[in-house]
């Protein structure tokens, strides 16, 4: 137990359905659990992740959607409340809790996490974050720790920034784990995953370039003149029509489906014959991860970055070129036909809620008695 209890703000704009938000929310429990109270700071309340966010955390609702005019907010709330330390994540989450600190001159520690390949990521982009590795250059070198969620996150940010790889800390995403092994036996009422039916092939990410989802489209169209079988992606996202329409330009529409986005896709990867990630890039993709502790087997693009670290170099799932249909098809067809790689449970320790607290608290600055 602590002999006193800090506290300490985790910020973000919104709880909306991306890994990073369903991290921070384990981490709130993590933190919880080891006796922190943890505010939880909102632009605005609002997203599908709210509902599992602890009770003991206090959500504080800043009111304004906008990051930049919501920045005097923050920096008023640091005021007033003093936490020990603020964990961001995301741009320009990160930019903002930097700046609220200097405005609001406090003591509070303000750490940073870097959860994507930022060299990549702003390459593809159209809109402001196009400009997140110039800010980053320009403001992380004022914060008090930053966090890398891997390697090869943390090796891209070092070269984007031009800071020392020795003030880059890299901690894994957390996984809960008993939540999603309990979450993975609830029934999935979709019919394709009924008895006696065609094995499925899962995907599962928001419908954007990054998640390359028409390498998967395109792959499971070869698989499938070769032996029977379904496609089911889960997630939401802007590419969701063009994806559509790649279905129906291979003559799909029976086979394969968009459900949408789940609060439960374990539920989907437990009942999947194999679970597929096809991305572009990454930071470290949970979904590898969570598959790998619901012990469905994983094929992986050997994106930057994440899924090398993840899988060890191929030894606990398989890893196909970047945009490779052919290998993509064939480890496919390997896996349906019963040609899969077990996890020892000991690698998956690294990846834990416990472990990843026990980490965070140390960069936060929490001692625990």
């Amino acid at each position: 137990m602590l002999e006193t209890q800090p506290r300490i703000a985790v910020y973000l704009r919104m709880l909306s359905g991306g890994g990073a938000e369903r991290v921070m929310v384990n981490l709130t429990s993590g933190f919880v659990e080891r006796g922190v109270k943890v505010d939880l700071v909102l632009n605005i309340v609002e997203g599908p992740y709210l509902a599992q966010v602890p009770s003991e955390v206090r959500i504080v609702d800043l009111k304004d959607p906008r990051l930049l005019s919501g920045l005097p907010k923050l920096a008023r709330y640091l005021r007033q409340e003093q936490p020990v330390a603020l964990l961001s994540a995301l741009h320009y989450n990160n930019e903002i809790a930097i700046w609220a600190k200097r405005l609001a001159g406090v003591s509070t520690r303000v750490v940073v996490s870097e959860r994507n390949t930022l060299s990549i990521h702003a390459r593809h982009q159209k809109d402001s974050e196009r400009w997140s590795p110039i800010l980053a250059r320009l403001f992380y070198p004022w914060a008090d720790g930053i966090v890398a969620v891997s390697h090869g996150v943390a090796n891209d940010l070092s070269k984007v920034t031009g800071l020392s790889q020795s003030r880059i800390r890299v901690i894994y995403n957390p996984v809960n784990t008993s939540e999603v092994l309990k979450k993975a036996k609830e029934p999935v009422e979709h019919p394709w995953f009924a008895k006696g039916e065609p094995p499925v092939i899962l995907g599962l990410g928001r419908l954007n370039k990054q998640k390359n989802f028409s390498t998967l489209i395109r792959a499971f169209s070869q698989v499938q003149q070769v032996q029977p079988c379904r496609l089911v992606i889960v997630g939401r996202g802007p590419e969701r029509q063009k994806l559509n329409n790649l279905v129906r330009e291979l003559g799909l529409e029976e086979d394969v489906t968009m459900v949408g986005f789940s609060d439960n896709p374990y539920a989907y990867m437990a009942q999947a014959k194999v679970f597929v990630l096809s991305s572009a890039w990454e930071g470290l993709p949970n979904v590898l991860i969570e598959a790998m502790v619901v012990g469905t087997p994983v094929i992986s693009t050997n994106c930057p970055s994440g899924p090398v670290e993840i899988l060890d170099n191929g030894k606990y799932g398989l890893l196909v070129p970047l945009g490779d249909i052919e290998t993509m098809t064939k480890a496919l067809l390997g896996v349906l036909s019963g040609d899969s790689k077990s996890v020892v449970p000991a690698w998956l320790e690294q990846f834990t809620l416990e472990s990843a607290t026990e980490q965070y608290l140390d960069v936060l600055g929490i001692a625990i008695q």
